[in-house]
């Protein structure tokens, strides 16, 4: 086998691990793929012989580019940047093979990457390689310039800050469907009582409509559960799918054009928070088959 042909399989061995990487740290999957390739375009023009993990290398590699990007996002605007939700990653709950597979290896909650969005560019990459995949500090600090004592304290302040806005779904899949299920039931049926007993009282809804002002977001169990209501025409045509590793909502129209496309997560039997994506562009872009 050529050599070529034998750096192109090692690299395909890597992808699924590098795409996940890129993921987390964009939000976005157009952006994550575009780094990957970037990664494919170096390793293609390095001398490798001296390379003795070829795996953490390249997770380096794309570290940076990530980073890269993160800071030109920044500098490209000069208003505050714009909060927006990540593309989801969605996928059907009958789907039982390897590309249903990466897919969920591949997901981390919608809720997750929009705090991930307020932390600088150094914190989040200090965080995903630490705390997502184990990569240790003295790896992590010549990436982004700093020594490994002050990666771990850029990875510890973006911890508090996920803790304290980003709680995890239970993991009963079963559970959440049926609470999402009970969720829809209720906004088509018009049952406000039905809408509060499955929501927790401090559950947050944010929707992303990619109009003027970016992500809304709304708090409070009643005004949630109030403007679920006035979505009951919408939720006649909603699909259970999977959204990022949780049971979430894709709704379309009669027709089967994308809606919405939306995420819960459900904590000790209720739902606390509800991510709904419906830009039209967007889910235009995606690929939601």
């Amino acid at each position: 086998m050529h050599d070529e042909e034998w750096l192109a399989d090692q690299f395909e061995s890597h992808r699924a691990h590098l795409r996940a990487v890129a993921y987390r740290m964009l939000g976005s999957r157009s952006d994550a793929d575009d780094a990957v390739q970037e990664a494919w375009l170096r390793l293609a023009r390095t001398d490798t012989s001296e390379v003795h993990n070829l795996g953490g290398w390249l997770t380096t590699v794309v570290a940076r580019v990530c980073l890269d990007l993160l800071r030109s996002r920044r500098s490209r605007r000069e208003e505050p940047i714009e909060a927006r939700l990540p593309d989801p990653i969605l996928s059907r709950e009958d789907r039982d093979d390897p590309e249903y597979a990466a897919l969920r290896a591949d997901s981390v909650g919608l809720a997750l990457l929009v705090v991930l969005d307020t932390l600088t560019p150094v914190e989040r990459l200090a965080f995903v390689l630490h705390d997502m995949f184990g990569v240790p500090f003295t790896e992590i600090a010549p990436i982004v310039g700093r020594s490994p004592g002050t990666a771990t304290q850029l990875a510890s302040r973006a911890r508090r800050r996920v803790r304290g806005a980003a709680p995890a779904s239970d993991v009963d899949l079963v559970q959440q469907r049926r609470l999402v299920e009970a969720f829809l039931a209720a906004a088509r049926d018009g049952d406000l009582d039905g809408l509060v007993a499955v929501l927790d009282p401090d559950v947050v809804l944010r929707i992303d409509s990619g109009a003027a002002g970016g992500l809304r977001q709304v708090r409070g169990v009643r005004t949630v559960a109030e403007g679920a209501l006035t979505f009951s025409r919408v939720a006649a045509h909603a699909e259970p799918v999977i959204v990022n590793g949780v049971a979430g909502v894709l709704t379309t129209t009669p027709e089967g054009t994308p809606v919405s496309v939306t995420g819960c997560t459900v904590r000790e039997g209720r739902i606390v928070a509800i991510d709904i994506l419906a830009d039209a562009e967007r889910l235009r872009a995606l690929d939601l088959s």
